[in-house]
């Protein structure tokens, strides 16, 4: 019965990133009636629980920290792609989609993720443990690069309003890839061993002993159909945004809440996969997740964005407002007061949901 169940496992995480696929080439462009919409939602779920199972078979064969890299980028990637093709819509109001898309991812996962995974992991095993040393590098990459990407653009004066000049959104693109191109190498190469789970001890878990890895050819499988899941996910959310956002509308809500939706969308196998990594007392590989999806949401998204507003229409409006960077100073602190002890208890995962909670209450109510 175990072997039938784990066979029809494999075969439904195969068949639903293909017929993801498959519905948004029939579906792109076109007006979905509620029927269709309640279709692609319910096919957009499956290929975010499939994208879960096929990057954690990829995970489980290159390692940690490795397997987190891959997850990040993937989604990353398709995030950016997502952003490029909503702002080539044209309109008003997607000057300030890089921005809003961007800022939620940080915050979803800066503070939701790692909220939700550190009260998860100490409720379950009394306290949450992680490497300070590789968590603190992380912090403090995605802090330097939020403000000069997010914060820095309201404060200078070389054109009106919150945006940067061409020479200025140039430099922040090039430290954005320069940054993140670093910490990579200090993840994967350098100091690998800071970004790696720990025991309650402080040993360094180099190697998983509950399974066997995957064949080299299982695991490019999972990794070809991750990457078919992930554009299934990303274009069915966007083939359902327009309803999303006439919703949004119709409730009188702010614009930038589809951006909080798109975003929260397509940050969820990332979510499922570092929550159960939690509930595996493996909490450095849930923040190598949380914390690596926001620097890349950042260093990738920003020069992929400030190259396409080359032809973009319309201006790109990246400074955040008052209450977006006191929120973003908030997080900074507190998740720096978090990492430092390198444990933490369901106090810290508490605090960081309720920064998370607030963030959600000012984006429908600012």
């Amino acid at each position: 019965m175990i072997t039938r169940l784990r066979s029809l496992t494999r075969q439904w995480t195969i068949l639903v990133p293909v017929l993801a696929v498959v519905l948004l080439v029939f579906t792109w462009g076109r007006g979905l009636p509620g029927a269709v919409v309640g279709l692609v939602t319910l096919v957009l779920a499956g290929a975010v629980l499939a994208a879960v199972h096929h990057a954690e078979v990829v995970a489980h064969r290159v390692g940690e920290p490795f397997g987190s890299l891959v997850l990040a980028i993937a989604v990353t990637i398709i995030e950016v792609a997502l952003i490029v093709t909503l702002m080539a819509d044209g309109g008003d109001k997607s000057a300030t989609l890089a921005r809003d898309t961007v800022f939620a991812a940080v915050m979803i996962t800066c503070n939701g993720v790692v909220g939700i995974c550190l009260l998860v992991a100490s409720l379950r095993h009394g306290t949450a443990v992680f490497n300070p040393e590789g968590t603190g590098a992380a912090l403090a990459t995605v802090a330097t690069l939020a403000t000069l990407s997010l914060v820095l653009p309201t404060f200078t004066t070389s054109k009106p309003g919150p945006e940067f000049s061409t020479i200025q959104l140039t430099f922040a693109a090039l430290s954005s890839l320069i940054l993140y191109g670093l910490f990579v190498a200090t993840q994967t190469v350098r100091h690998r061993d800071y970004f790696l789970p720990i025991t309650r001890q402080g040993e360094v878990i180099t190697a998983e002993d509950h399974a066997q890895p995957p064949s080299a050819r299982t695991a490019w499988t999972s990794l070809g159909l991750l990457g078919l899941a992930l554009i299934g996910v990303v274009g069915l959310a966007k083939g359902v945004s327009p309803t999303i956002e006439s919703g949004v509308a119709a409730a009188g809500l702010h614009h930038a809440v589809v951006g909080v939706i798109i975003a929260l969308l397509v940050l969820l196998p990332e979510t499922i996969a570092a929550l159960r990594s939690a509930r595996r007392d493996r909490v450095q590989t849930s923040l190598n997740l949380a914390l690596g999806s926001a620097m890349a949401s950042i260093g990738l998204t920003i020069p992929a964005v400030a190259l396409a507003s080359v032809w973009l229409p319309g201006p790109l409006v990246l400074g955040l407002g008052a209450t977006h960077m006191l929120l973003l100073a908030l997080t900074v602190v507190v998740s720096s007061l978090t990492v430092v002890p390198g444990r933490a208890t369901p106090l810290q995962g508490g605090v960081h949901l309720v920064l998370f909670a607030a963030y959600l209450e000012l984006a429908i109510n600012p």
